[in-house]
């Protein structure tokens, strides 16, 4: 209920700003701009055309204009800055504004020949800053930071560190936690402002410091910050290099917006399709199809493979047609089983609640899940049997129990190997230094529907050989 009042305020507030720019009432509409939050104009404007986005623009503060733009996603804020490119002070402005960290994953989306006129509206310092940062490797920790924070020294009393954080702490993107640096700006500790303003005016920072303290490195992939952020429960994170020097700070806003990233694309993946580069409705037709191709063919490879397993028992197929019947059961319900373990397997995996020492572990425990799982499956189906024979819902034969045995085991032994299959390939994956994603339910699945019907069609050969077949 919520959720559908937020929508229709949102489509109300919408309409009514579209009707604002349409009268050019410009001062009604700064008006109610003005009354609402970043993200509640953020939500409004994603619900607008490019050529009301860039009026909007034009009618923020810089204040605002900053903290709205960097809410926006890549592509908006390229339609933003291209509709504004008649306004190149506005521009130069917007750039400037940006917070270092921010306008580095700005730049980062944009072509060598777009982003070099864009570098050149920036202040010289702005610019050293931006090229630095876009200097350390695609993906690095290094691209998430930020040189705005405060640094004190060591042998500062608590009072002069307190005054260097008034006169210094206006620029820093978060003052929860203070740095400590020697003469060289190596990081020694940080301290969170809580000690610093508790703590007596005369007492030293060096009697606060315990030289405990989680830094990231510069150079060190991004999926690691996610990971540290969520280990130690921090708002904000020191960046150093390999020389312990204080290079930046990396904060929790910008990892939430990389773990986003890195779960969408895990997603993709196990869907069986390559990770999308742009959101949905701004990929192109045909790099859609390009990204979703090459998956599709590889699994109905696969799957022609099932078709060749059912025509290797074409003649026990003939002497026995009801073992069709049962076909898309015993497939489905591998394919299902292997699916569900894959997916708790690869969360796992991201979270690092397994490792890949673990594997011997996870397939212990998925052997007994998977006999557990397919044992009450295969109870479920021989009832099933029973009773449509039973009823007279449908007539098995005279040998139908066997027929019922025949099911209930190759389930028991189906839905084990699926479990085992969807288990275990991760692991491989990861052991090869692919991303595990990549084990897809599709991939999965095709694999124990192959390896499915032969199961079943042995089992069903050993219990019906010299009955029905």
């Amino acid at each position: 209920m919520t959720n559908q009042m937020n929508t229709f305020l949102r489509e109300d507030t919408g309409k009514q700003i579209r009707q604002f720019i349409q009268d050019k009432n410009w001062k009604t509409l700064k008006m109610q701009l003005n009354a609402l939050q970043p993200f509640e104009i953020v939500e409004v404007i994603q619900d607008l055309e490019e050529e009301e986005q860039v009026i909007l623009f034009r009618l923020f503060s810089r204040e605002q204009a900053k903290k709205i733009f960097e809410e926006l996603t890549p592509e908006e804020q390229k339609s933003v800055i291209e509709g504004l490119a008649a306004n190149s002070h506005l521009v130069a402005n917007l750039l400037n504004d940006l917070d270092p960290d921010d306008r580095t994953a700005f730049f980062e989306e944009l072509p060598g020949e777009v982003a070099q006129p864009l570098l050149q509206m920036l202040s010289p310092e702005e610019r050293e800053i931006t090229i630095r940062l876009l200097g350390y490797p695609e993906d690095s920790i290094g691209r998430l930071m930020t040189p705005e924070y405060v640094a004190i020294r060591s042998y500062f009393t608590v009072a002069q560190a307190l005054e260097h954080i008034r006169k210094y702490g206006h620029d820093s993107e978060t003052l929860n936690v203070i740095y400590v640096v020697d003469q060289h700006w190596k990081l020694i500790d940080d301290i969170r402002i809580k000690e610093i303003i508790l703590a007596s005016p005369e007492q030293r920072i060096a009697d606060l410091i315990d030289d405990r303290f989680v830094a990231l490195n510069a150079y060190d992939d991004q999926e690691v910050a996610v990971k540290v952020f969520r280990d130690h429960d921090r708002v904000a994170l020191p960046v150093i290099g390999t020389d312990g020097i204080l290079l930046g700070i990396v904060t929790v806003d910008d990892v939430l917006d990389v773990a986003e990233e890195e779960s969408t694309e895990d997603f993709q993946k196990f869907g069986g399709t390559e990770g999308l580069d742009l959101s949905y409705t701004k990929t192109p037709l045909m790099e859609m199809v390009r990204k979703r191709a090459g998956w599709l063919i590889i699994l109905f490879l696969g799957e022609m493979l099932t078709a060749s397993a059912m025509g290797h028992f074409e003649e026990q197929l003939a002497q026995a047609v009801v073992l069709a019947l049962f076909v898309p059961l015993i497939i489905s319900s591998g394919g299902n089983s292997g699916s569900q373990a894959a997916s708790l397997i690869i969360r796992s995996l991201a979270l690092g609640e397994l490792k890949l020492k673990n594997w011997w572990y996870v397939m212990r425990k998925e052997i007994y899940s998977g006999l557990l799982l397919g044992g009450m499956l295969g109870i479920v189906g021989f009832t099933r049997i029973l009773i449509w024979q039973k009823t007279g819902l449908h007539d098995y034969g005279e040998f139908w129990i066997w027929v019922g045995a025949s099911v209930a085991v190759s389930l028991l032994f189906i839905v084990m190997w699926g479990t085992l299959s969807g288990s275990m390939i991760p692991f491989i994956l990861k052991k090869l230094g692919l991303d595990p994603a990549t084990a897809s339910a599709p991939f999965v699945a095709t694999l124990v529907d192959v390896t499915g019907l032969i199961i079943y069609f042995s089992v069903a050969m050993f219990f019906l050989t010299g009955k029905v077949l």
